[in-house]
């Protein structure tokens, strides 16, 4: 007489035990679509996100340049002088500090003195506008020196 094993449920577990041949796991055809897949919207979102960075520094340049030009007017007719550097702005009280440049990441503005008068009550001339320090262009193909 052949003796069976008990019919418990370890039993049954090893019994459904996938024979050899069949797996269990990815194949390598699977996996390779499967990265391949990824690497596709790796290459659509880099580039993407990319974009989206950049167009958000040039409205940060956008306006801190709008307002430094604000309080360089704001400067000149409250003081009836322009001022002669943006530190004038920062110890008038003006700015608590001059902002970094968006696209060079420092306080490096470039500042245009000329000697006409913004004003008719003005006495002196000195910084009437602001442009970033960057030689670089922007998305839409103008420098950013030029804004």
């Amino acid at each position: 007489m052949v003796s069976r094993p008990p019919h418990n449920s370890i039993s049954r577990g090893l019994a459904r035990r996938p024979r050899f041949g069949t797996s269990r796991g990815f194949t390598l055809l699977e996996l390779v679509i499967v990265i391949s897949v990824i690497m596709i919207f790796m290459a659509i979102a880099i580039p993407a996100y990319s974009r989206s960075i950049l167009a958000a520094r040039e409205r940060a340049l956008r306006s801190d340049l709008n307002l430094l030009r604000q309080d360089i007017w704001r400067y000149t007719l409250d003081k009836q002088k322009a001022p002669q550097s943006l530190d004038d702005l920062r110890g008038a009280g003006y700015i608590t500090r001059i902002p970094d440049d968006p696209m060079t990441r420092e306080p490096n503005w470039e500042v245009v003195q000329d000697e006409v008068l913004l004003s008719p009550d003005q006495q002196d001339s000195g910084v009437i506008d602001v442009h970033s320090a960057s030689n670089a262009t922007a998305i839409d193909g103008t420098a950013y020196s030029s804004w």
